[in-house]
């Protein structure tokens, strides 16, 4: 898809993984399910891309389409962490990508992921990690939050994560103010660096 000129905004889509079964049955043994955390998230991060100025669509790897993907400027992808790696309903909708991918229409993309997991070693750098390499292989621009918010650096090391924003969920605790804020503040500055290269490309074109 073509880039809007940076004053019409960017097109952000923030994908997270939450069939529905899985979800009906988190949320029995556990009150808020795992779905209940990720969409919690989401929702953060789709804020902080509508507040950044981006036409958004917020959608579970259910609803979502490949020409979502197609639609895009900056995508966002959720997940829990699955034994360390990306879990299996969110992979099945990337695996399906894979005519984008060959047609170079993945390409050139602003790209970046937030993850939860049930403990604090429970593989939330791993799974981001895998999306980095799916991402380069895609030939996308990864843009992660690194340590570059307002927040105290001694805060972001405590409780933050470079490569994305993540939320130790236990059996279903909601995300924190500082998880939430992770998840607002990564996305927009997902559409900021987006909005600064197509402004560029504009400059050159």
């Amino acid at each position: 898809t073509t880039r809007g000129k940076a004053q019409e905004g960017e097109k952000t889509m923030v994908d997270a993984w939450a069939p529905a079964a899985r979800a009906a049955r988190e949320q029995a043994d556990a009150g808020a399910g795992v779905a209940d955390v990720l969409h919690a998230a989401a929702e953060a991060a789709a804020e902080g891309a509508t507040n950044a100025g981006a036409e958004v669509r917020l959608l579970s790897a259910e609803e979502a389409h490949v020409d979502d993907m197609e639609w895009a400027d900056v995508v966002l992808f959720g997940t829990p962490s699955h034994y360390g790696t990306i879990a299996a309903g969110l992979k099945t909708y990337i695996d399906d990508t894979g005519d984008l991918w060959r047609a170079g229409r993945l390409a050139d993309k602003v790209y970046g992921a937030f993850v939860s997991s049930a403990s604090t070693h429970g593989g939330q750098e791993t799974t981001l990690t895998n999306f980095t390499t799916i991402f380069t292989h895609w030939g996308g621009i990864i843009v992660p939050p690194g340590f570059t918010s307002a927040v105290p650096v001694e805060e972001q090391m405590r409780s933050g994560n470079p490569h994305g924003a993540g939320h130790v969920a236990g059996f279903g605790k909601p995300p924190t103010q500082f998880a939430l804020d992770a998840a607002r503040y990564q996305a927009a500055r997902a559409v900021k660096v987006a909005d600064r290269l197509t402004t560029a490309a504009d400059a050159v074109s």
